[in-house]
């Protein structure tokens, strides 16, 4: 069992309960009918963007692709279903041989996407693709979101590195996750340890008020942090008065002093002022890192101030105001009645129609992003049916799983490197923090039976 690249604890044995009642319910009765065997087409779309954001980030894959694997019904979990009689024996038994059998397609990690986007295909029978809707929704709503929020900070930033730094702000579990999506987002590093013992994402931190407080000056507390952890440390110098902290902490660290954080005020004022007394004290390679309940706002108007890093926390971890991707799981093919266990029948698409904005486009679908004259995007291109010969090699569905057995496992940095290359391929608008809609449409082009 791989529990620990989930972020959760050791004692967890199994994926099988971070679902819905419904998805059980749905089982027993496709069971009663007949209908569980049926084969299926569900997809990961969203139907918009959060208001105002230009793309999405595809983020969590790798998460589901252990949660897909680690999907199991044990012992003590068919138990407890058994006595809240949530399903009955027949049930029960296709429960305890659950394995997922069948295949995942999806945008690699670190993609971006738009409205419409087949951002994940789960294909195989109905019941055993219907039970992982909610547990891969919980992780890439989760971490798409928090990916996308880290995007726009990192292009905020620029060529300034971003430290995660928000695990005091979020449930501690949700913490490892969103550390990881903000890595693959582009941030650099991250605080919280977990992450950095599950993911291999760098880590940092040196020292809060508190240690500053503990010692009787802020001499004293400088020389402790310098004696245990060098030169090159971080120091903390808006505990008290922020000029008399940067000449200690100059006095005390020399000027080979690594770096200096502000933690409150007016960032863009006081940044300057201790760029400006670090160069005349000789500190002139010592960098400035600025935190306070940062956004990709904040950052984008500190790009004049001579800020080193930031730190983020609240913000990006909450998704800066957009905590959700808001992606649905939707059945969009499925076997006709007539041959409906037959994995070689074909596919007939099926799609909700009704108003209120959530209607949703049937058939197995396929995606390609079109590029314009000058190699950047014009357009997301959804269909059914053949793929046009000028989009074959630009399609954007991977294969995930094959059979039940996941076939394309890589390393996070290749989708941290994936998603730089990726926003840098879209239109110079992408970018831009004001509001708009998305960057490039999405095109629907119909045909074929879905199979």
């Amino acid at each position: 069992m791989n529990t620990a690249d989930l972020g959760l604890p050791v004692d967890v044995p199994s994926t099988a309960l971070f679902t819905d009642q419904y998805e059980l319910t749905m089982l027993r009765a496709a069971l009663k009918a007949g209908t569980a065997g049926r084969r299926s087409v569900f997809e990961v779309f969203t139907r918009r963007l959060p208001d105002g954001r230009r793309y999405g980030v595809v983020a969590g894959t790798g998460r589901v692709l252990d949660a897909v694997e680690n999907f199991r019904f044990d012992a003590d979990v068919l138990r407890f279903l058994r006595e809240k009689d949530i399903v009955d024996g027949e049930t029960l038994d296709y429960l305890a041989q659950y394995r997922f059998s069948g295949d995942i397609w999806g945008y690699p990690e670190g993609e971006v996407y738009f409205p419409g986007s087949p951002i994940m295909r789960v294909e195989g029978t109905f019941g055993e693709c219907v039970l992982l809707e909610t547990v891969i929704l919980s992780i890439l709503n989760h971490d798409s979101a928090i990916a996308a929020a880290a995007s726009r900070m990192s292009s905020a930033a620029g060529d300034r590195p971003l430290i995660e730094m928000g695990a005091r702000r979020t449930h501690e579990l949700a913490a490892v996750a969103a550390a990881r999506s903000a890595y693959v987002g582009g941030f650099a590093t991250t605080s919280d340890l977990a992450a950095g013992f599950r993911y291999n994402i760098p880590t940092v931190g040196t020292s809060a008020h508190a240690f500053t407080l503990l010692h009787d000056d802020e001499r004293d507390a400088f020389r402790a942090q310098v004696d245990a952890l060098g030169r090159d440390t971080t120091l903390l110098v808006d505990t008290y008065d922020v000029a008399e902290a940067v000449r200690t902490a100059v006095e005390v660290a020399g000027p080979e002093l690594g770096a200096v954080r502000i933690d409150s005020g007016d960032l863009l004022l006081v940044a300057h002022r201790v760029r400006q007394q670090l160069d005349e004290l000789g500190a002139t390679d010592t960098k400035i890192v600025v935190t306070s309940d940062l956004d990709e706002y904040a950052i984008a108007s500190l790009a004049a101030a001579p800020v080193d890093a930031y730190g983020v926390g609240t913000q990006l971890v909450t998704g800066s105001g957009h905590p959700t991707a808001s992606m649905v799981y939707k059945l969009v093919a499925r076997a006709g009645s007539g041959r409906p266990d037959d994995a070689a029948a074909p596919l007939v698409p099926v799609a909700k129609k009704s108003s209120g904005g959530k209607t949703s486009v049937g058939g197995r679908k396929w995606a390609a992003r079109r590029l314009d004259a000058h190699g950047y995007a014009e357009a997301e291109v959804v269909g059914t049916g053949p793929v046009p010969a000028a989009l074959a090699d630009r399609q954007l569905l991977v294969e995930l799983v094959k059979g039940g057995e996941v076939v394309a496992r890589e390393p996070l940095d290749a989708a941290r490197d994936r998603h730089a290359a990726a926003r840098a391929n879209l239109p110079l608008s992408a970018t831009q923090l004001s509001r708009g809609e998305p960057v490039i449409p999405t095109e629907y082009v119909h045909g074929g039976s879905g199979s």
